[in-house]
This record gives structure tokens, C-alpha cells and sequence, in this order.
């Protein structure tokens, strides 16, 4: 028997050092796998980024070509004045200087002439990319060209120049569409690079514009032209900050994908599960019996602190919670009046149920229980949004408001009419004496002052009422 205990020990021993080893295997190579795969996209998304950079370049070269055909256009309409309004002889100057668009604006910053009369009216006010150009109003000696933009007119994408001419009169833009050639470098540029990125069998490099999501260029050429939805290559989330890890289905295999993205480009590396096939299965099994060991000793612990937090919670609930009506008891009173200050904002109200005794020695202790609960619930309802409800005493209430305190008179109206409108199943009719006093009414010696000015109010109430309904207040 001793045998088959320690064999079957000795087994379990090994069983549980080559699960150990197969997690370690498994984490080990996908640290690795992972660690590759994010050093190929930073590779990448750099040298996209230093492309960029000199794309950058290139249109600032262009910015300066394009003001010299600015200015070439400029002297060719001075020396030909009978070509200003002529749109056939604009176009020819267009072509002439490879570019396509020629404006013509007057000193007030309108078009009024060019090789294109569907523009003409428009002028520096009639949208933000020609307002780009209001400048060139107040000093004649500047020249200036915009970036790629749309257009105010037809959103197209355009490199936009300008200049005055010679005597001042008016300035001459030149519109020249570079979006093609710029586009065409990039495509070229991104197949390069990711051509010249060194990958192992079964990783892939694919690179999409940020915007279209469309494939420039891949270890594959003929993912290139696809889009990232086509391939099946994307998240559920809308942007990549950071890189975002998640299995895809392309064709027949599956694969890991890691998805980064920034402004320009989404870089996506794949790699086959095959790198992930070698003792997959034991490792989720580590994982599953870990999880649900360490699950159960969390529920356990959770459990106990709950339940400690929970008996905790009861015995100050019920130490300060008067157990007939829910309300706040006088404990909890005492607390709440030690904690005030005459230099803040707030109400004072002391309120008592009329003819609690007549309803208790007439119609049972049920009735007045009734009368007291429906008195609670009448004062919860319309001040336990700005404050807290006590019961003190028998019969006695106090409610401490705190938020809103300048809107006390409309809440007692608000709350006389709600008593009015009550009846119970044991009593038809319910009345509530009460008087307030504010913390900011006077300057109080204490606030054993105050309540003691609010307690006088409400008794004064209080017989006004016995007096006005001629009922004994001692029965």
C-alpha cells in the first residue's frame, strides 16, 4: 500500500513539474514571439514615421517652387493686360506653368476673374482654407502657400499660392493638385520598407492607411490594395495608442495579430498559432486550475471580509435607525448636532404629530403607529433630498437641512399640502406641528439656542392648531 501511495505521489510530482514546464515554455516563447513582433512594428512605424519627415521636406521644396509659379503667372498676366479676363488665355498660362488653377483677386480679396469662372464671387470670407489667404489684404509684399487642403468650393485636395503683382492692383493664385505624386511616393515608400523587413516563416507585415484602412504594402504582396476589414485584420476598438493583441481567422489559418497604430499608418504583424501550438493545451490547463484555486480562496476571503463589512454596516444602521419608523434615531441626532456649525448654511426643523394620543387611546397603538410611519414618510419625501430626517422622541421629529436651505418655506409648503392629502387605513386624517429656525437668520450663542428658538416656533404652532380646532391637547 505504501508503494502504490508514493508512486502514485512520485507521479503526481512529475505530472505537476511538466505542467510547470510547459507554462514556462509556452510563456517563455510567447514573451519571445511577443517581444519580436513589437520590435518589427516599432521598426516599421519608424522608419514610416523618418519617410514622413522627409515627405515633409519635399513639400516644403514644392512650397517654394510653387510661389516662383505664382509669381511667373503674376508677370505674364502684367505683360499681357488683355489676357486678365480672358479664361481660354488663363488656361493656356495654367498649362504653360503646370499648374492647374489660376485666380485673379481684386485689392477687397474677391475673384473676379481666372481659368476657372466656376469660382468666381468667392473671396477670403467664404470659407476657412481661402481665409487662409486674408494676410496678403493688409501687406502686399507677402507671398504665401498652404499645405494640402481642401478647397472651399469642391473639398478637393490642393496646394494653394499667391502673390501681388507688380503695381499692387491684384493678386494672382495658382492651384496646383499634388496628391497624386505624394501618393504615389508613399505607396512606393511602404512596399520598400516592409519588403525590407526581415520576418520568420509564418510572420507576416502588412501597413494600411490610418484613414482608408487600405493595405500599402505587406511581406505578401497580395494582401497590398486589400482593406483591414477584407483580411479580418481589426479589433473591436476604433484606434490602436497601444499596441492591441487579439487572434484573427485569415483563409484557412489562424493567427495572432498585433495592431499598432499613429496618425498615419495601422501596422499590423501576424503571426501563425503554429508558434503557439507546442503545449498549448497543458497550459490552459495550469491556467484554468490556477484560476479557479486562486478564484475560490478570493471567494472565500471576499466572502468573510463582506460578510464582516455586512455585521459592521447592520450594527451602525441599527444603532442609528429608529427600528418603527426608518428614520434616523436620536443616537444618531446627537452625532449629527456635535458635527454642526453655526458659520454654515443651515435649517432647523422641529416637528410633532397632533393628537398622536387621541389616535393611540381611541383606536389602538396600531393607529398611531401608522401615524408616525406616514409622518416619516411624509418628511423623508420632501427633505431627505436636501437633508436627514430624526425621530427624537415619541412623537417628535427633527430634520436638518443642509442643501438648498433658501427654499425651506416652499418645502414646508410643499410638505403641509402632502399631510393634507393623506389618509390611512386605521387613521382618515394626519396634522404636523412644526417651526424652523436658519443658522443664518441671527448670530446664535449656540446650537442648543437654535433648536430650542425652532422647538418654540413648533409649539407655538402647535397650539394655534388645538386652539383653532378647539380640541384638548391633553386627550
Amino acid at each position: 500500500m505504501k508503494k502504490k501511495r508514493l508512486a502514485f505521489l512520485a507521479f503526481l510530482i512529475i505530472a505537476i513539474a511538466l505542467l510547470l514546464e510547459a507554462g514556462i515554455l509556452k510563456h517563455v516563447n510567447d514573451k519571445n514571439t511577443y517581444r519580436m513582433s513589437r520590435v518589427l512594428l516599432d521598426r516599421v512605424v519608424t522608419v514610416l514615421n523618418k519617410n514622413d519627415e522627409n515627405e515633409l521636406q519635399l513639400i516644403e521644396s514644392l512650397k517654394d517652387d510653387y510661389i516662383v509659379r505664382a509669381k511667373a503667372a503674376s508677370y505674364i498676366i502684367d505683360a499681357k493686360p488683355q489676357v486678365e479676363r480672358d479664361v481660354a488665355e488663363l488656361q493656356k498660362i495654367a498649362n504653360l506653368i503646370s499648374v492647374d488653377e489660376i485666380h485673379l483677386f481684386d485689392e477687397n480679396g474677391y475673384i473676379y476673374s481666372g481659368s476657372l469662372p466656376l469660382y468666381y464671387g468667392y473671396s477670403f470670407d467664404s470659407g476657412e482654407q481661402i481665409a487662409y489667404f486674408k494676410p496678403m489684404l493688409t501687406d502686399k509684399s507677402l507671398t504665401m502657400c498652404q499645405d494640402v487642403t481642401p478647397n472651399t468650393s469642391e473639398k478637393k485636395e490642393m496646394m494653394y499660392a499667391i502673390t501681388w503683382n507688380e503695381a499692387g492692383s491684384r493678386m494672382v493664385q495658382i492651384g496646383i493638385t499634388p496628391t497624386r505624386l505624394l501618393e504615389e511616393m508613399r505607396q512606393n515608400e511602404i512596399s520598400t520598407v516592409v519588403d525590407d523587413m526581415p520576418v520568420y516563416e509564418g510572420m507576416e507585415i502588412l501597413v494600411a492607411d490610418a484613414k482608408t484602412r487600405v493595405v500599402k504594402g505587406a511581406t505578401d504582396n497580395s494582401r497590398t490594395g486589400a482593406t483591414l476589414e477584407e483580411l479580418n485584420l481589426l479589433s473591436d476598438q476604433d484606434h490602436y495608442d497601444e499596441t492591441a493583441v487579439f487572434h484573427v481567422r485569415i483563409g484557412k489559418k489562424s493567427y495572432r495579430c498585433l495592431l499598432c497604430q499613429d496618425e498615419n499608418y495601422i501596422v499590423a504583424v501576424t503571426v501563425d498559432n503554429s508558434f503557439y501550438l507546442q503545449s498549448s493545451l497543458l497550459a490552459i490547463f495550469i491556467v484554468g486550475i490556477y484560476l479557479t484555486l486562486a478564484s475560490c480562496c478570493m471567494v472565500y476571503m471576499l466572502s468573510r471580509v463582506l460578510k464582516e463589512k455586512y455585521e459592521k454596516e447592520k450594527l451602525i444602521y441599527t444603532s442609528n435607525t429608529d427600528e418603527l419608523t426608518k428614520c434616523l434615531n436620536r443616537h444618531a441626532y446627537e452625532e449629527a448636532i456635535n458635527k454642526l456649525k453655526l458659520h454654515d448654511e443651515w435649517g432647523y426643523i422641529s416637528m410633532d404629530l397632533n393628537s398622536l394620543k387621541r389616535a393611540n387611546d381611541s383606536l389602538g397603538h396600531a393607529a398611531g403607529d401608522e401615524l408616525l410611519c406616514a409622518a416619516a414618510d411624509c418628511m423623508r419625501e420632501c427633505f431627505k433630498a436636501h437633508g436627514k430626517v430624526y425621530r427624537i422622541g415619541g412623537d417628535e421629529f427633527v430634520i436638518i437641512l443642509t442643501q438648498e436651505v433658501s427654499s425651506l418655506p416652499d418645502r414646508l409648503e410643499a410638505f403641509d399640502k402632502r399631510v393634507a392629502s393623506w389618509h390611512g387605513k386605521l387613521v382618515d386624517t394626519m396634522t404636523i406641528s412644526h417651526g424652523y429656525a436658519l443658522s443664518s437668520e441671527k448670530s446664535w450663542d449656540s446650537i442648543h439656542d437654535l433648536a430650542k428658538a425652532a422647538d418654540a416656533r413648533m409649539y407655538e404652532n402647535k397650539a394655534r392648531y388645538y386652539r383653532e380646532s378647539g380640541m384638548d391637547r391633553r386627550r
